[in-house]
């Protein structure tokens, strides 16, 4: 199999195919596509460490096309290709974040020596990002609760054992799964998450198996499958709960045999993958109620950790507090320097429904909005955040017409109007717009498909 793929966008198919047959003949995975349109969607299905991107094109040119290719995949490194002459172009390519041009015609050890530096460069930036990123993705506590869910890690780490991570939603289950794949054999293979809840069933069986060309209208090529992606590493399933009947089947086969079917094919693909699966659910109440496998349940509950909630920790949240500022002073150019002691008791004290994330997001707006000293409580209350204290939040002004009212329409158009800006307040995120009406994920899914909301895709 080839080592790295590589994207080629050119509306010419003789650049397309010569291309193609070059890197092709020197290891490379190669996609050719002949649309800004079409690299967008190869983009978005896989993973490419480089990409050839013509600077003219219809309806999309090249330097259109390259902030969006970066916003995709801000690893990516992209080759302009121009005319001879275009140096303007190519500069302009360079500033919108390009790594590097070549002009026409080609000269085919230049395009080797380019796309080897860009490989390497890509691999780099993802490196670096990932070497930044690890020390914010830890589990903070010093509870006996969490000093046992630290200790269950490092036990069942070393092991290939299948693991079902339960806890409230914001509880941190995925890092829960970073840290036993960081510390496993495995971990110089992939961790791939995928979240069960967040993508509509009818795609989610292609999204985990992969599908082959033609398995289905708009399948115009083969794709693989998370499971094929996490090969000889970890795959991440959170909200297992959230999952189709048909689609536990075919993951209980998965665990017994490790193979599976993609769509649309019917020869069976052998994988070497560690299933981890959280759910905020109760998975014992869906087997009573027909809606969860039992023999599925017993296969993903070899090891349980449970994630307590934020609330049943509170001497944990001081040291969360810390490492959160930490985070979001360095990021943010911050200078807060803490909290008056009345406000910590008072933070110690809030039941937290959104968890360890809502804590996050809290700290997150301190240091945008307040930027350095000390916090007190009316920086708190000034944000509008948690004013009521631990006091029931204020209830809205509600007049009933001298007539009466529809009593459920009334009720019913109130909470469409709660939802409705709760989308706009997250810009569409699911997760953070059930935080901030205090519901879990599932339920809000439930009422917005039941009420027909729609939130804006951000």
């Amino acid at each position: 199999m080839a080592e790295h793929k590589l994207l080629v966008v050119d509306d010419d198919p003789a650049v397309q195919k010569a291309l193609k047959r070059l890197l092709e003949a020197n290891g490379y995975a190669v996609t050719a596509c002949g649309s800004g349109a079409e690299a967008l969607r190869q983009c978005r299905a896989g993973e490419f460490r480089a990409a050839f991107v013509d600077y003219k094109m219809p309806e999309m040119t090249g330097l259109e096309l390259l902030p969006k290719l970066k916003r995709i995949d801000p690893h990516l490194s992209i080759i302009m290709i121009t005319a001879f002459g275009e140096i303007s172009t190519a500069v302009e390519a360079m500033k919108l974040g390009a790594y590097h041009f070549m002009t026409k015609p080609f000269d085919n050890d230049e395009v080797l020596e380019l796309v080897r530096s860009a490989v390497e460069q890509s691999r780099e930036s993802y490196q670096a990002r990932v070497a930044q990123r690890q020390p914010e993705q830890i589990l903070v506590g010093a509870s006996a609760a969490m000093q046992e869910v630290l200790g269950l890690i490092e036990r069942v780490a070393p092991t290939p054992s299948t693991v079902l991570v339960t806890g409230e939603s914001g509880t941190g289950k995925e890092l829960v799964a970073r840290a036993i794949h960081a510390k496993s054999p495995r971990s110089a293979y992939p961790l791939v998450p995928v979240n069960c809840g967040s993508i509509p069933e009818n795609l989610l069986e292609s999204e985990l198996f992969g599908h082959v060309k033609g398995a289905f209208t708009g399948a115009l090529y083969h794709r693989p499958g998370r499971f094929a992606i996490a090969d000889k590493g970890t795959i991440f399933l959170d909200e297992i709960g959230d999952m189709s009947p048909h689609l536990q089947t075919k993951l209980l086969r998965v665990l017994q045999e490790q193979s599976f079917e993609p769509v649309g094919s019917n020869k069976s693909v052998q994988v070497d993958v560690r299933v981890i699966a959280a759910t905020h659910q109760d998975l014992q109440r869906l087997i009573d109620e027909k809606k969860f496998r039992l023999d599925l349940y017993y296969r993903l509950n070899v090891i349980r950790i449970h994630l307590p909630a934020l609330r049943e920790r509170p001497e944990d949240i001081p040291l969360l507090c810390k490492h959160f500022l930490d985070i979001f002073n360095r990021r943010l150019r911050g200078s807060i320097e803490g909290f008056t002691a009345e406000t910590m008791e008072y933070l110690k004290n809030y039941p937290w429904p959104g968890n360890v994330r809502e804590l996050e997001n809290l700290i997150e707006r301190i240091v945008i909005l307040k930027g350095e000293g000390i916090v007190t409580l009316e920086d708190l209350k000034r944000q509008q955040y948690m004013v009521q204290g631990h006091e029931e939040a204020a209830t809205p002004k509600v007049t009933l017409p001298a007539d009466g009212i529809c009593f459920r329409t009334a009720v019913s158009k109130f909470e469409n109007e709660l939802i409705t800006q709760a989308l706009e307040r997250s810009r569409g995120n699911k997760n953070r717009a059930a935080d901030l009406l205090r519901l879990n994920r599932t339920t809000l899914v439930e009422k917005i498909k039941r009420r027909k909301l729609h939130e804006e895709t951000p």
